[in-house]
């Protein structure tokens, strides 16, 4: 049986986001130095592919915009990247920004060796881009502004940039520009933690490949954390194939106390006098017992088979926002895609009921209640919930914009 793999993501790449309207506004503004303004300064909304650049006086804007949570970032040559989080209610928002310059590239770097850096890398890709078909596509195009810290006293990698990571994916057809804020992976929790901004550009291609790169988005959006959090907004969860289920962890009453289980192993290898008996591991004897009460789960987790009433689930909080609240786990089962070759070997597999078979099954713990979400998808504070299964084993590698339509 394959070892589960649990991850946990704070992702801030789905915090910014936009409930659909009739009115449009807009976040418009000047971008400036301790000189004076900066012309030619890209201003991006993350997780979107809205851009623009600013004028010969420092001033941009970015219209038609919905009510919503967005992050700007900004990028120059020669200043360091600038993220700024920007909430837009009910009138259009102006800002002044003041970039700081990379004093990096200004002075000499002093490199620290790191004999294991292009190990550390490809820690960092599996873990960030992931392994699916689509992140096997996926060009790293800068892996030199990685900024790696080994902690081998705390058996915990850090990874941070101070400059966008650039990522091609050649399976959706998108150039990413991600402004990674942190990345932990922990050696013995195996855990990982990452957080940060992206921004979509389309890649040129024939209309063969925009054809392509349509189905794979098509493909990639179905079943995501996107597409599920749409359809919680909407209460068209059944429609869009979702089957939403509660998991609860319940004592395992098979596998006695550890005081007693540890008392009797001790007692079963020690000898007489301070010497040792010789051990047989026949399958009946009682240390064989012990040791596989040892290996009992504390825990077994209980599925309840009657599906979860939406409206009990999710309450509107605002115009613009709804919010979700829950105790123990949901149990998501996507019945429109089938689990892939791929992603059985990848070890974030989730045992199931057999009628289940070969469905897409996730579980979302919620670890800071409640959360609150938007129409298109987006989560205001992914921090808030823990993922398993298929939606844990689909990363960077399959992120599609906030603004993807889909199209049949």
């Amino acid at each position: 049986m394959k070892k589960e793999i649990t991850h946990l993501f704070w992702l801030l790449i789905f915090c910014f986001s936009a409930a659909f309207t009739q009115t449009p506004y807009s976040i418009s503004g000047t971008i400036k130095d301790k000189d004076g303004a900066i012309p030619g300064a890209s201003v991006y909304i993350s997780g979107y592919k809205k851009n623009t650049s600013s004028t010969a006086n420092g001033s941009f804007l970015l219209a038609d915009l919905a009510p919503g949570n967005y992050d700007i970032l900004v990028q120059m040559i020669g200043y360091l990247p600038y993220a700024k989080n920007i909430v837009v209610n009910n009138q259009s928002v102006k800002i002044e920004i003041t970039l700081k310059e990379n004093i990096t590239l200004l002075n000499e770097v002093v490199v620290k060796p790191d004999p294991n850096r292009l190990a550390h890398i490809q820690l960092f890709k599996k873990y960030f881009i992931g392994e699916t078909p689509n992140a096997a596509q996926c060009v790293f195009l800068n892996p030199s502004v990685l900024q790696i810290d080994d902690d081998k006293k705390n058996s915990l990698l850090s990874i941070k940039s101070n400059a966008f990571l650039i990522l091609e994916n050649k399976a959706l057809g998108y150039r990413l520009k991600y402004l990674l804020q942190y990345f932990e992976y922990n050696y013995k929790t195996n855990v990982i933690y990452y957080a940060g901004f992206p921004y979509f550009e389309e890649l040129k291609g024939s209309k063969a490949k925009q054809k392509k790169w349509q189905k794979n988005r098509l493909n990639a959006y179905n079943g995501s954390l996107q597409h599920l959090f749409k359809s919680l907004y909407n209460n068209t969860v059944n429609q869009q194939g979702f089957s939403i289920l509660k998991i609860a962890a319940i004592p395992n009453t098979n596998r006695k106390p550890d005081s007693l289980i540890n008392a009797q192993i001790k007692k079963l290898t020690s000898g007489n006098l301070g010497t040792h008996t010789k051990l047989t591991f026949t399958a009946g004897d009682s240390l064989n017992y012990w040791l596989k009460q040892r290996k009992e789960p504390l825990q077994l987790n209980v599925i309840n088979r009657q599906e979860v009433q939406i409206d009990t689930l999710v309450k509107i909080y605002n115009n613009d926002l709804k919010q979700l609240n829950y105790t123990d786990a949901l149990y998501i089962v996507y019945k429109k895609e089938v689990e892939t070759e791929a992603y059985l070997n990848s070890g974030y597999f989730l045992n199931r009921p057999k009628d289940l078979t070969n469905y897409q099954i996730s579980i979302i713990e919620l670890t800071a209640a409640p959360a609150y979400f938007y129409a298109n998808g987006g989560v205001l504070n992914t921090k808030s919930f823990l993922y398993k299964g298929f939606l844990a084993y689909e990363k960077i590698g399959d992120m599609i914009p906030l603004d993807f339509i889909p199209q049949k």
